[in-house]
């Protein structure tokens, strides 16, 4: 059999790191398209990775055994109905697109279309990122296979059972980052309040945080557990903790979390 043909159309941050992480996995330039409505982008690219472009989606899809939809939900109906209605045979078709679900793309693509919808996050530009997944009823475990491949080229990927989980995923995973970051950028400002240098703050914060998460990923306790070794019995930790209890932080997370996941199905309803 030979190698697979792999499409992107749009070519922005997030096909710019797949494209990367595939190239790392022993996917040769030469199986790779790419087209983007910015010429200089396809220049970009193509210096940058040794892949093709091209400047017509519709004929990029015909020759693609998987094809990366990567452009914005709000263009996405207009590229989709744009493509041919006779693709390849077997062809795989993998959305990153936020917001657009299966029903909607099956009716640009036509019904039959093997589609994965997949919600990536931004860790994945530095080959950190986690993506949850869903196939629809056209998709074989051979082309779920590729699809994992791909999206695991950047990070880590989950299967999800259900579609409407993919909100659950956004507000988890897809928003995350921006909430970690918001806490990085509190924690800087406190660390400034209380006499450090802001640049000594905002290192110390920073490598706390990655420092952090890297034991919580390789440990065989919970998050949970992790966080009572670390508090000490009357302790200056303890006392932070406390603070947040009372200011009931999970409260918090859990409204910021359902407003994130609400949103995400209201841009579905919008977008269909």
């Amino acid at each position: 059999m030979s190698a697979p043909i792999i499409g992107f159309i749009g070519a922005g941050n997030m096909a710019t790191s797949l494209i990367g992480g595939m190239l790392q996995q022993n996917i040769k330039p030469a199986q790779i398209v790419a087209s983007d409505r910015t010429p200089e982008q396809c220049e970009r690219l193509s210096k940058q990775f040794g892949i093709r472009t091209s400047a017509d989606n519709a004929v990029l899809a015909a020759e693609c055994d998987v094809l990366l939809l990567a452009v914005k939900p709000q263009v996405m109906q207009a590229v989709c109905r744009a493509l041919p209605g006779e693709r390849k045979p077997g062809q795989l078709i993998i959305s990153i697109a936020a917001g657009i679900n299966c029903t909607s793309l099956e009716s640009w693509l036509g019904n039959g279309s093997a589609i994965v919808r997949c919600m990536p996050n931004t860790p994945s530009l530095r080959r950190q990122g986690v993506s949850g997944l869903f196939a629809n009823a056209s998709v074989s475990d051979t082309q779920k296979q590729q699809a994992e491949s791909i999206l695991s080229a950047v990070g880590i990927s989950l299967w999800l059972e259900q579609e409407e989980l993919i909100d659950a995923v956004t507000a988890v995973s897809g928003s995350g980052p921006a909430y970690f970051f918001y806490m990085m950028e509190a924690m800087t400002d406190a660390g400034e309040r209380l006499g450090l240098p802001r640049e000594t703050a905002e290192r110390l914060t920073l490598f706390t945080a990655l420092g952090a998460a890297d034991m919580a990923v390789h440990s065989d306790v919970d998050a949970a557990e992790l966080r009572r070794r670390v508090c000490s019995p009357g302790g200056t930790t303890e006392q932070a903790i406390n603070s947040f209890t009372r200011d009931d932080l999970p409260a918090i997370v859990d409204r910021a979390m359902q407003a994130a996941a609400t949103r995400a199905a209201e841009m579905t309803k919008e977008l269909a």
